[in-house]
């Protein structure tokens, strides 16, 4: 095992698999019981410092830090969260650090302004503040945050729906390696970087692959917009097969044939060189 690496915590997105209220194959017909679906979350763990990192708090957290804590030995069930925006599955998780669950002593929770703004004036939140369960730790755009000797994160806004939150990306640096999350966004074409630049410049890229096409979901889409895997396997295709290895396709609507371990499109999208993130997937820092 590496001193530092990334553990693949969840892959789904906000809602969860099954989804709420989905009578279709997806949810019935396709969906592997056995399998472990959780909502999209990272761990990032130094065995060397003896610490561990979430990013994003969803509600599935609670057996998130347990598969998490598995892996290291540790005073604290986890030494800082941080968060990317105020959408349901990437900070409600906060709430099992609360009196009613685990009680805790201000743990570190890593948030933009405009995030910090959102959790201080609303219940029941702000009741984690006054109770100490958390303590908000204002990070800034491009800043550097040290979290370990051998660690270093930094953030980057993303566009987004920014009902309530800016939405950040992350840059995890090891002393080895480095890896881009980014598990929401609109388009690539609307941020103000390069994705196939900023992919060639890490080892690892989680991506936004909320749905796989378009048409997926019986809805306008432009409301709920997102990268298409589709539209990403078109932006890369010209790259080297080193290239797309390093592109972790996560936060998988319901609908998404990626959530199926055995899909024969899926399976000639690997070939490709490209990766499906999956729960206990491990990387090394």
């Amino acid at each position: 095992m590496p001193n530092q690496f990334i553990t693949v915590l969840g892959n789904v997105q906000d809602a969860g698999y099954p989804h709420i209220g989905c009578e279709k194959n997806c949810c019935n017909k396709n969906f592997n019981s056995s399998a472990v679906n959780f909502v999209t979350s990272l761990g990032v763990t130094d065995l060397v410092d003896n610490k561990s990192f979430l990013f994003e708090a969803t509600p599935d957290i609670s057996k998130q830090l347990k598969f998490l804590n598995n892996n290291y030995s540790s005073s604290t069930i986890v030494d800082g969260v941080f968060i990317t925006h105020a959408h349901i599955g990437h900070y409600t998780g906060l709430m099992y650090f609360g009196r009613e669950a685990l009680g805790a002593h201000k743990v570190p929770v890593y948030v933009m302004p405009k995030m910090k703004q959102f959790l201080e004036s609303n219940s029941p939140w702000n009741q984690l503040i006054d109770l100490d369960n958390v303590q908000l730790r204002e990070i800034f755009k491009n800043k550097k945050i040290t979290i370990s000797k051998n660690l270093i994160i930094v953030p980057f806004t993303v566009p987004h729906r920014d009902e309530f939150s800016e939405t950040v990306g992350y840059k995890i640096i090891g002393p080895n390696k480095s890896a881009l999350f980014i598990p929401d966004i609109n388009k690539w074409s609307l941020w103000d970087k390069d994705i196939v630049a900023e992919v060639k410049d890490v080892d690892y890229a989680f991506l936004d692959a909320t749905f796989f096409k378009d048409g997926e979901v019986n809805r306008p889409m432009d409301e709920i917009p997102h990268p298409f895997i589709v539209e990403t396997i078109n932006l890369f295709k010209n790259e080297s097969i080193q290239v797309k290895n390093k592109i972790h396709f996560i936060h998988f609507n319901h609908t998404n044939i990626s959530l199926q371990y055995k899909n024969p499109v899926i399976d000639s999208i690997r070939k490709l060189g490209y990766n499906f993130a999956r729960f206990g997937d491990q990387l090394s820092l």
